[in-house]
């Protein structure tokens, strides 16, 4: 069910405020490719989330709070091809096992890659982010079958989430929602900028938090 609270970056509103000095001083990045990210409801109000900050910094970004929707379509609210649409995939696969080099590798069904990667990356419209603890991510994935008919994508980031000691994550390519829409958006869109853009203002949302952690 559906429990749609949050809006599109593009209509200038959010259900939340910002977190203190993280992203009101830096102008939303136009980016080509959209991002839509599905929040698990138990994630909405936990300390250090990123989905919204990562909304507010794009200006083609919705974020929707539940657990199913029909289709892309239907989220969408516009006929879409679910084939020039993105998932970050949920599964065993490490991109630096199954294409060395390679930071966005896309895979079948069977979690291996596609010939042609290249060109498929380049034909991406769209990326789903799915924002949650790892076992709210796979119930996301579960309850969402049209997932099924978009492109699956895993990441082979060089350095492992900003995040550190505040917030554990389940394996070391783990990233946050705003550190796997920066990387995705910068290297698809051939864009540098973004990704500096929205990991200096997850650092700046960080510092707080850091600071008082320390002895």
């Amino acid at each position: 069910m559906e429990q749609d609270i949050a809006v599109s970056a593009e209509s200038e509103t959010s259900d939340k405020p910002a977190a203190p000095g993280a992203g009101d001083t830096i102008e939303p990045f136009d980016n080509r490719i959209a991002v839509i990210i599905l929040q698990h409801p138990q994630e909405q109000d936990r300390a250090l989330g990123t989905a919204g900050l990562t909304t507010r910094l794009l200006r083609h970004a919705t974020l929707k709070v539940g657990l199913s929707w029909p289709s892309l379509a239907k989220i969408l609210g516009r006929p879409v091809d679910p084939h020039r649409w993105a998932v970050l995939y949920l599964g065993s696969a490490k991109a630096a096992a199954l294409a060395p080099g390679r930071e966005i590798v896309v895979l079948n069904r069977k979690g291996e890659p596609e010939p042609n990667q290249d060109a498929l990356l380049r034909d991406i419209e769209g990326i789903v982010l799915l924002d949650g603890n790892w076992s709210q991510a796979k119930a996301l994935w579960w309850r969402n079958p049209w997932m099924l008919k978009c492109r699956r994508v895993v990441l082979g980031p060089s350095q492992p989430s900003r995040y550190g000691r505040l917030r554990r994550e389940p394996r070391r390519d783990s990233l946050s929602t705003i550190e796997a829409a920066a990387m995705l958006l910068s290297r698809l869109e051939n864009r540098p900028e973004i990704e500096a853009g929205l990991t200096a203002s997850f650092a700046k949302m960080l510092a707080g938090p850091r600071a008082a952690r320390q002895p």
